[in-house]
């Protein structure tokens, strides 16, 4: 009897055994440095500063294992107990399946798919996109716990949509510097730090306002970091292959003006605003230079900016230097050149480089370079470069010295996570009920309703038998765009449809969204004529328009525009036009006919887009997301891609770029979008006249007075008092109508004289406010004038013009006059 209870307890603990085996096997534990017998290492002593470990660290490498660290993929060291780390992780909208960091075959299997950036940018709600930085963030946190993900990650694309061809403007928030300056700071800040859930919400459970409450579990942890977030990509990078032009040997020729007032601006408020960890230098070249060897560029990051994070090219960005620019007679020179972000002279008719060592060695004057290159580059070619005295171990030291403060701010060097601040996350934690609600509010303040003729829309779905819904991207799960992941649940823009309407037929009408065949026409035709509504979905995927592939026609790809003719031709009733894909398309044809009552932009809406286009549709939700971007009409396409200047030429016949400078014709405008219901705004309050003080002697200060007087404008730097001048501008906005619904606030300003280059109107500040229907609610706008009505003039200086600034928002205009 005995006997056979200890056999029992044997059979029991090997179970358990072998469960905990299995487990262990489905549920990774990261790897991490200071395991015992290394934990003694004077790097692992918490209760030193980060400088000092970090310093203590490099002493211990040899020169080989240096070099190891200057790749994404960094090999284990063994005998200091240094495990293999993956740097390269992906998190633009959700989790993504670009990185090497990144594997879904753990215990987490998919991870939340929120809608593309530039759909959530059309909501122009910065607390929405602090709040989904911060899911993503709990999910990555909860996924590195489980062995599935590293701790650094290379989001937000923070580059401005200059030019609608773009194949990844999808990625970005939009046009705008001030929108992408602001959705680069909610991002990251919500993405580095643990947010609580402290976002405002109205009655109805929408996220709105700009409230918010940082959580810190340790008071100590200073500058500790939950994840690390990478701004990219630095700088004017915005074309894919487009002509002869390839990103990979593309030079930005850029103006001292437009790299001011457009191309650094976002860059430099995720750097000083963010406190971004991560900056990605881009595989152009800007003037001439390969921005991850600018010298001006990546000293102004380092000095004027003051960022202390680790700069990464992009991947293979410094192998581009040699191969595809040719700036560079070896790939020694190369790795030399990335590192310390050297420059060019000429001497003799020849071209060379001269490194920053030839000048210094110290560390106080050699700040720039590169610090590690996704790719093998390096790895390839330090070796031999520092053999020949290009490269010197201080080099290698700076690089180290930025990449391991991250890691250590990371906690990566702090013991086992799974004892540490962050360990609580785990699977428990991801495609939560409440990350799918934020992702479903997101595309449902996002989608923009272009045209609604006669109030065509919502639709009355207790009058509707059958609906009809037609194209190829209705039948996709979960179109997210680039850089998706895995969604939690596989649900295609048909699929939301099926819980409204007992009847729906599908036909694809194209066979792909290249539709280069109309072989699949009559089958649309047929249940077109047969439905009492039809929804026609049309557009573009990333067939047309992704990372490699720019666009060469603003049109529908194919013969679509021919389906959505014929469909409109044969139904009974006026016809819904749903548009997918990030980049602007010239539908003119169906907003000028009669036969397409309502089109609707839903770009790339992840795997909620289906529920929430049908919300929309059906009246359950009031659409009040804007466009993000100018809609050109096709004539657009003429205009050379490589041409970087913002500013219109009337003298060669250019037109100019976005909204702020454009001087042509156009479909529909940035911040165009409609509502089921009507808003009146009402201004409450906003001062007539301000007053700038200039900080100089009360002599130098006259002569200024007279010389700006003279010129109309001040420069800002000459201003020390600017932040004291910031006022608020007071609102009341009215819902007219009777439905409850949200409105973005778009408050312009245009400068009160035509200066050289000044833009023909320039956003300002913008909210969004829910307005329960027939209701008012009052809302502020601060205005710091330094920074939001000002603009770059020719050498790059910002200024401010003096006289009468015209605010404009909605239908109020009001006039600020700036004096001295």
């Amino acid at each position: 009897m005995t006997k056979n209870i200890h056999f029992l307890i044997l059979f029991i603990l090997l179970n358990i055994l072998e469960f905990n085996v299995n487990l262990t096997k489905s549920n990774p534990q990261p790897q991490y440095p200071c395991q015992p017998p290394h934990h003694k290492y004077k790097f692992c002593n918490k209760k030193l500063s980060i400088s000092n470990r970090v310093h203590s660290l490099i002493s211990l490498l040899t020169i080989d294992e240096k070099i190891l660290h200057l790749s994404d993929n960094t090999t284990s060291i063994p005998r200091l107990g240094l495990p293999a780390y993956e740097w390269w992780s992906e998190s633009l909208h959700g989790i993504g399946i670009n990185g090497p960091g990144i594997n879904f075959n753990g215990s987490i299997k998919s991870a939340t798919s929120f809608p593309q950036v530039i759909l959530t940018a059309a909501a122009f709600n910065r607390t929405l996109w602090h709040s989904i930085a911060s899911a993503i963030a709990v999910e990555a946190r909860a996924m590195y716990n489980t062995g599935q993900s590293g701790l650094t990650f290379w989001a937000p694309n923070i580059n401005v949509f200059r030019d609608p061809r773009w194949g990844r403007g999808q990625e970005t928030p939009g046009e705008d510097p001030m929108v992408v300056s602001s959705y680069a700071i909610e991002y990251v800040t919500g993405f580095q730090q643990l947010n609580s859930k402290a976002d405002k919400e109205s009655s109805n459970g929408h996220v709105f306002g700009n409230t918010r409450r940082v959580l810190k579990e340790d008071d100590d942890a200073g500058d500790k970091l939950m994840l690390s977030a990478c701004c990219k990509h630095f700088t004017a990078y915005d074309l894919e292959k487009w002509g002869d032009a390839t990103r990979y040997s593309f030079n930005a020729v850029v103006t001292r003006q437009d790299m001011e007032d457009t191309f650094q601006a976002p860059f430099r408020s995720c750097i000083q605003q963010a406190k971004a960890s991560c900056l990605m230098c881009s595989y152009n070249s800007v003037n001439g230079v390969p921005a991850c060897a600018d010298k001006v560029l990546l000293d102004k990051v380092r000095t004027d900016w003051g960022f202390d994070g680790y700069i990464t090219s992009d991947c293979d960005a410094v192998a581009t230097i040699y191969e595809n620019q040719n700036y560079t007679q070896t790939p020694e020179d190369a790795v030399a050149l990335a590192l310390k972000a050297g420059f060019l002279a000429v001497s003799s008719n020849l071209l060379f480089y001269v490194t920053l060592s030839s000048l210094s060695n110290s560390y106080s004057t050699i700040l720039a370079g590169t610090n590690i290159n996704c790719g093998t580059y390096m790895l390839r070619y330090v070796k031999s470069a520092f053999q020949q005295g290009s490269v010197l171990e201080e080099d290698l030291d700076r690089a180290l010295q930025y990449l391991f403060s991250v890691q250590f701010r990371l906690g990566l060097f702090d013991g086992n996570p799974a004892k540490g601040q962050f360990a609580k996350f785990g699977p428990q934690d991801v495609c939560t009920s409440n990350n799918l609600e934020l992702a479903l509010d997101a595309v449902r303040q996002g989608i923009v309703l272009l045209k609604n003729d006669q109030k065509f829309l919502p639709l009355d779905k207790r009058r509707i038998s059958t609906l009809a819904i037609v194209g190829p991207m209705a039948n996709v799960s979960s179109p997210g765009g680039t850089y998706t992941g895995v969604p939690c649940k596989l649900k295609s823009i048909r699929d939301g449809f099926h819980r409204h309407i007992n009847r729906t037929l599908y036909a694809a009408g194209c066979l792909d969204v290249g539709c280069n065949s109309t072989a699949g026409f009559p089958d649309a035709i047929s249940i077109a004529k047969e439905a009492d509504y039809v929804i026609v979905v049309a557009g573009l995927d990333l067939s047309q328009e992704t990372e490699d592939l720019d666009r060469y026609s603003l049109l529908l790809p194919g013969h679509q525009t021919n389906l959505v003719s014929a469909l409109a031709a044969v139904s009974k009733k006026p016809i819904i036009l749903v548009l997918t894909g990030g980049g602007p398309i010239d539908v003119s044809f169906a907003e000028k006919d009669p036969r397409i009552a309502s089109i609707l932009w839903v770009a790339y809406p992840g795997e909620t887009g289906g529920k929430a286009l049908s919300e929309i549709i059906f009246g359950y939700q009031n659409p009040g997301g804007k466009l993000p971007m100018t809609w050109y009409l096709e004539s657009y396409s003429k205009v050379p891609m490589t041409n970087m200047s913002m500013r219109a030429d009337p003298a060669s016949g250019y037109p100019g770029r976005t909204y702020r400078f454009y001087t042509g014709d156009l479909l529909y405008g940035f911040g165009h979008g409609l509502s089921y219901t009507s808003f009146s705004s009402r201004l409450l309050s906003a001062p007539n006249r301000l007053s700038l003080s200039l900080g100089k002697s009360n002599w130098k200060r006259s002569i200024l007075a007279q010389e700006h007087s003279r010129l109309g404008y001040i420069h800002v730097d000459e201003v020390p008092s600017c932040s004291l001048s910031k006022f608020f501008i007071h609102i009341s906005v009215t819902n007219d109508g009777d439905m409850d619904g949200s409105h973005v606030l778009l408050l312009f300003s245009r400068v009160p004289q035509n200066i050289q280059g000044s833009p023909q109107k320039q956003l300002v500040g913008f909210d969004r406010v829910h307005v329960p229907a027939r209701k008012s609610v009052e809302t502020s706008l601060s205005i710091n004038p330094c920074e939001f009505l000002s603009f770059s003039n020719d050498q790059g200086n910002r200024i401010l013009a003096l006289g009468e600034h015209t605010l404009v928002l909605d239908d109020i205009e009001h006039v600020v006059s700036i004096e001295m």
